[in-house]
């Protein structure tokens, strides 16, 4: 043992490292070596967790980097990382010590050369086109001649002013125009958001809304009409209400903008003219079809004052069609005097042989011989009521002869007697059920005494109350200014003392000493 403390084994003096000492080290060294670097590599696993903080791996045919970009660089990316796209990523190289491993803190991804664009591109082209957003009866129709124009552009570039002139050349509008960036970063969501904006505008607020809106931008490479291809973009000219012309490049770029929008424009000098028709035409043509019009109303006029003509020969005079009903209506009043006599004479006979058999001595007769009918109907009337009554009185007599007061006595008295023992048998019930609700009561008195909590302080409990509640914690009693404390033969106030603020005061009371101290 002596000769193991005296001769140490090679390595043994030297410097022991923690765990976290050796993982900074180096941490250190990586960083100081790879400052900002530029990797390229196909992306591989992408994962975006709940924070928002991107993770995805740069490999190639025999390597593979872990990568990272924290939520705050996540939204300032050129282009979000797919999986399967060929990108180059700029950022600081670091380790990751809780699993012994160095990633790639990613600041900036870009793909690498045009065919990954392309690729990208065709992939989000097909991702939205399985959405519908290109589908062909989302297009609306551009009205015919709008009040106001919305453009989003630049407006330090010569798109605005080719518009602009152009707009002025053919037919003069109302135009807003909505500054964007038409490249970088900030093209995409500013394009967006001009869109947007547009939409939201009320109709007949101060700032008038536009009835088409043309996204117009110059040529440029692929990289440079980046922004036109966002998803963002996209998405907003497709949820758009508004007309959406599309004027971005010259006629052989393409971008998604184009697929989305209502028409598509080779040039911005185009969609100008696709959004006005030419004044002097629609004046040239206005002036054709009012002599065209005025011509059409002159020949219908004469077609049909002819024709009122020719109608009119056929039809006979006016006075033929009165004259020969004029002459049967003389014919009729010259017969009418005459027929009236003869209704007369007609009339006159018939009363005259209605009237004939209307004597005076025959109606005396008649009166007769109804005064003695009603007479022999008097008395037999009389008789019959005489025998009807007597029949009645018989009646009488005879029910009056069977109600005796002797009968009627023993039934009475049988009846009380009955009703005697009902009210008997009727107070025992009522004395029977009445106890044994009684005692039912008292075993359900008795049973809510043992279930309450009184009979809980009998055994020595109590119960504390802060504020009018029952207090169940020691923290709530603590914090209670004052307390009702509750035994079985009455209340108690006290107030709570905090255990800190009692061993500051004064020493902690021997058991020995026989006082309780305080509840708390």
């Amino acid at each position: 043992m002596t000769d193991l403390i005296d001769n140490p084994q090679p390595g043994e003096n030297a410097h022991e490292f923690t765990v976290s000492e050796i993982s900074g080290a180096i941490r250190r060294v990586i960083e100081d070596e790879f400052g900002r670097v530029r990797v390229r590599g196909e992306v591989g696993r992408v994962f975006l967790a709940r924070s928002g903080h991107l993770y995805f791996d740069l490999k190639d045919e025999r390597s593979v980097l872990a990568a990272v970009s924290w939520k705050g660089q996540v939204g300032r990316l050129t282009v979000r990382p797919e999986e399967g796209m060929e990108v180059v990523a700029t950022g600081r190289l670091t380790t990751f010590a809780s699993q012994s491993k160095y990633q790639l803190n990613v600041e900036d991804v870009r793909p690498a050369g045009v065919g990954a664009l392309m690729a990208m591109l065709e992939k989000r082209k097909a991702k939205l086109a399985a959405e519908g957003l290109f589908a062909p009866e989302r297009k609306k129709r551009l009205p015919f001649l709008p009040e106001v124009i919305g453009v989003v552009t630049s407006p330090a570039g010569a798109v605005i002013r080719d518009i602009l002139h152009r707009l002025r050349d053919r037919f003069p509008r109302h135009v807003i125009i909505w500054p964007v960036a038409v490249q970088g970063e900030a093209c995409a969501p500013e394009v967006a958001r001009a869109i947007e904006g547009f939409n939201r505008l009320a109709p007949g607020g101060p700032i008038p809304r536009p009835d088409v809106i043309i996204v117009a931008r110059g040529g440029g490479s692929i990289e440079d009409l980046w922004g036109f291809n966002d998803e963002s973009v996209v998405r907003a000219v497709a949820a758009s209400d508004i007309p959406v012309i599309s004027a971005v490049g010259h006629e052989t770029d393409t971008t998604l903008i184009d697929y989305a929008a209502d028409l598509r424009a080779p040039t911005p000098t185009a969609a100008a003219e696709m959004a006005v028709p030419v004044r002097l035409e629609l004046l040239a043509r206005l002036t054709d079809m009012e002599a065209r019009l005025t011509r059409a109303i002159g020949l219908a006029l004469d077609r049909r004052r002819q024709r009122l003509a020719d109608l009119s020969r056929a039809l006979p005079r006016p006075e033929s069609l009165t004259l020969a009903h004029a002459q049967r209506l003389d014919m009729l009043s010259e017969r009418l005097p005459r027929a009236l006599r003869a209704v007369v004479q007609v009339k006159r006979l018939q009363l005259t042989r209605t009237a004939a058999p209307l004597r005076p001595g025959a109606l005396k007769a008649l009166s007769a011989e109804r005064r003695r009918l009603l007479e022999d109907r008097a008395e037999r009337l009389e008789l019959a009521m005489r025998r009807n009554l007597q029949r009645r009185s018989e009646r009488l007599q005879r029910l009056a002869a069977g109600l005796r007061p002797a009968p009627l006595r023993r039934e009475l008295q049988e009846g009380r007697r009955a009703l005697a023992r009902l009210s008997e048998r009727l107070a025992a019930a009522g004395r029977t059920r009445l106890s044994a609700a009684r005692e039912r009561l008292a075993g359900l008195e008795r049973l809510r005494q043992n279930l309450g909590y009184t009979e809980t302080l009998r055994r020595g409990f109590a119960v504390v109350r802060a504020g009018g509640h029952v207090v169940t914690r020691r923290a709530r009693a603590a914090e209670a200014e004052t307390l009702e404390i509750e035994f079985s033969d009455g209340r108690l106030d006290a107030r709570p003392v905090r255990r800190e603020a009692s061993s500051a005061r004064r020493p902690r009371s021997d058991s020995s000493e026989g006082g309780q101290g305080t509840l708390f």
